[in-house]
Formats: structure tokens, C-alpha cells, sequence
């Protein structure tokens, strides 16, 4: 299991249906692709889809600042090398591009050793490869009134008991209102609805619109505020009936830490890019600790290993982006995610993709 090469590559594959977030343009799937090989063979892979550029910066990192400190190390003492490679950057790391460098290369490690031992991750951490809760994202804003009810339909239409849709940035807040207050005279009172802000109120804001959404009985605030504004935080969910969750935008537990001494976030939502599978389990057991449960941001194909072994799970996303990019796409049925069996993360990407999409920026 010693680490004897690690290799990068850039792609762009176009969406099969182009998301309209309203605050980001996506024109394409940009992926950097990490895949890590031992002495013995075994091939881990990793991935990183950060949404809004960067991705020749993050390459660069994980091969002029990260690479040399794995080359020649046991691939196997995965937390140790997350350790040696904090330590290593602290100065440029602890957020951002170096962090997400090094959580590409995390899960990479992860899927080399349960491919090594020939066990699905879920299993090598003592979980079960039972079906998880999923509920269907991506209603979203840029779809108008309309268009985001007629996605929620298609998901309830699936097996969804619950779904997400979006709030703000194109929308005033008596539109927003009429939105979800229509939404929920559509899918009815049996349908959980999330509701995400993606960070485009002030608390203020958040607290004056969450009150009128408090009438419609939804199961969450997502992210109402900017990432950082802890304090925010605490007066909107001291203010409002709704949950609020949020943790996408954070890095590592130690930027989590302020949730967790508070506990008024039921719900965190940690990003695999933000710390990889080895701070993706520390934040679990803290969140455990604390009263707190865990609904991972997206990548539901590699977030349902750690949701499938951590004693305090709570739901999966599914946006639905990367079915088209797998060899064996995750199995999602009736709002229900079965995590892989195979080895490893079990995800494969498409070798064409290699061929046929090149990193265009």
C-alpha cells in the first residue's frame, strides 16, 4: 500500500440538465479527477466538483504541495496523512483551495485501501448497506415559480417524501413567500420541503421572511446567512419556528465549532470537498456529541458511505447531476439511496470522459 504515483486530471462534461441556480452560471461539470496508485497496483480515486473555477489552481496544489508528502507513505494510515499534510500547509490551508486539494486526495486514499481489502467503505467503518433516506434536490430558483413546483412534482412523482427548493437572490420576499406558500399547496401536507437561502439574506432578513414561512410548515432554512456569520445564526434560529441547518460552506470541524458549542443547528450539512472522508467522520462525532445530526451537501455517491456507518445520519441529497458520468450509477428508488457494495467509494467514472471531455475554462 505504499503510494508510488499520484495523477491528476481536468474534465468539463456538459450537464445532462443544466442547473439554474440563479446566483452561479454552470455551463458544465468541471471535475479534477486525483487518482492515487500503490506499489501493489490498487488504484484509489478521488474527486472535486467546486462549482465556481479554480481547478488548475487545485491541481497545482495537489501536485507541488501535496503529492511530495505522499509519495512513498503507507496509503493505509489515511488519518495520519490527512494530519501530515494539515501540518504541512498549515500556513497557506485550514479553508479553501488547499483544503479541498487535500480532501480530493483523502478520499482517494479511502477507496485504495477498502478496494485493497475488498469491502465497500460503509462496511470498513462498521456500517450498514441499508437503503438511507434521500430527498430530491434541485427545484431549482432559475426554474421560475412554476417550473421549481413541476420539479418537486417529478421527484414526488418518483418516491420522494421530501424535496428542496430555493429562496432569494432572484426573488423579492413576497415572491418568496407566494413560492413556498404555493409549493406546499401543491405537494400537500405529506411532503417535507427544505428550503434553501444559499446564503442570500442578512439576518435580519432571514428572520423577518422565516417568520411568514414559519405558516407553511417547512422542514428546514438552509443556509440563510453568509457561512461565517455565526452570530446570525443563533438570532434566526432563537427567532424562528423552522430548523435552520446549513455547514456546506465550512471547512473542517474546527470551522464548525461554534455550531456544535451551541447546538441550536439540528442539522449540519458537511461538504465532502471541505474535508474529505477522514473530517467528514471527525465532524460526525462531534455533531453526535453535541445533539447534532448530519445531512451531507450533495456527492451523494461517495456521502453515503459516511451517512451508512455514523450513528447519527439524517438525509442524502440528490440532485441527480453525475448519473451520466458513472460506469454504475448509485441506486436511488422510492426517495431511497442504497449505498454502493463494491469496493472502495464503488464509483467509477466513464473512461471516455477522459477522452472525449478535456478541461475547458
Amino acid at each position: 500500500m505504499i503510494v508510488k504515483d499520484i495523477r491528476t486530471h481536468l474534465l468539463s462534461v456538459p450537464f445532462a440538465d443544466r442547473p439554474k441556480t440563479g446566483f452561479l452560471t454552470l455551463e458544465n461539470i468541471d471535475l479534477l479527477v486525483v487518482e492515487i496508485e500503490t506499489a501493489s497496483g490498487v488504484i484509489g480515486t478521488g474527486h472535486l466538483h467546486p462549482l465556481a473555477g479554480g481547478m488548475r489552481t487545485l491541481e497545482t496544489c495537489v501536485h507541488e504541495m501535496l503529492k511530495p508528502l505522499l509519495i512513498g507513505e503507507d496509503a493505509g494510515e489515511v488519518e495520519t496523512l490527512w494530519q501530515k499534510m494539515w501540518q504541512a500547509t498549515f500556513i497557506q490551508g485550514r479553508m479553501g483551495i488547499t483544503v479541498m486539494a487535500m480532501s480530493a486526495l483523502d478520499i482517494a486514499l479511502w477507496d485504495a485501501v477498502g478496494r485493497a481489502q475488498g469491502k465497500p467503505l460503509w462496511r470498513l467503518w462498521g456500517g450498514k448497506g441499508d437503503p438511507l433516506p434521500a430527498y430530491g434536490s434541485g427545484c431549482f430558483r432559475g426554474l421560475g415559480h412554476d417550473g421549481m413546483i413541476e420539479k418537486a412534482e417529478r421527484f414526488v412523482a418518483q418516491g420522494y417524501t421530501a424535496i428542496k427548493m430555493q429562496v432569494a437572490h432572484l426573488f423579492t420576499h413576497d415572491e418568496d413567500v407566494a413560492n413556498v406558500r404555493d409549493m406546499r399547496a401543491a405537494l400537500g401536507p405529506d411532503i417535507a420541503i427544505m428550503v434553501d437561502v444559499n446564503q442570500g439574506w442578512s439576518a435580519d432578513e432571514a428572520i423577518t421572511v422565516g417568520r411568514r414561512l414559519d405558516d407553511h410548515d417547512i422542514a428546514w432554512l438552509e443556509e440563510p446567512v453568509i457561512a461565517d456569520d455565526f452570530d446570525g445564526y443563533d438570532r434566526i434560529a432563537d427567532a424562528i419556528q423552522t430548523p435552520v441547518v446549513g455547514g456546506e460552506n465550512h471547512f473542517t470541524h474546527h470551522d464548525l465549532k461554534p455550531f456544535f458549542a451551541s447546538g441550536k443547528i439540528p442539522i449540519l450539512q458537511p461538504d465532502i470537498m471541505r474535508g474529505g472522508y477522514t473530517e467528514l467522520r471527525v465532524i460526525a462525532e462531534h455533531a453526535d456529541r453535541a445533539g447534532l445530526t448530519i445531512a451531507p451537501h450533495m456527492f451523494p455517491e461517495l456521502s453515503s458511505h459516511l451517512v451508512a456507518s455514523i450513528p447519527n445520519p439524517s438525509w442524502i441529497e440528490n440532485m441527480g447531476w453525475y448519473d451520466h458520468l458513472w460506469v454504475e450509477p448509485m441506486l436511488f428508488a422510492n426517495g431511497m439511496a442504497t449505498p454502493p457494495d463494491r469496493p472502495g467509494h464503488g464509483m467509477d467514472f466513464k473512461p471516455e470522459l477522459f477522452r472525449d471531455h478535456p478541461y475547458r475554462n
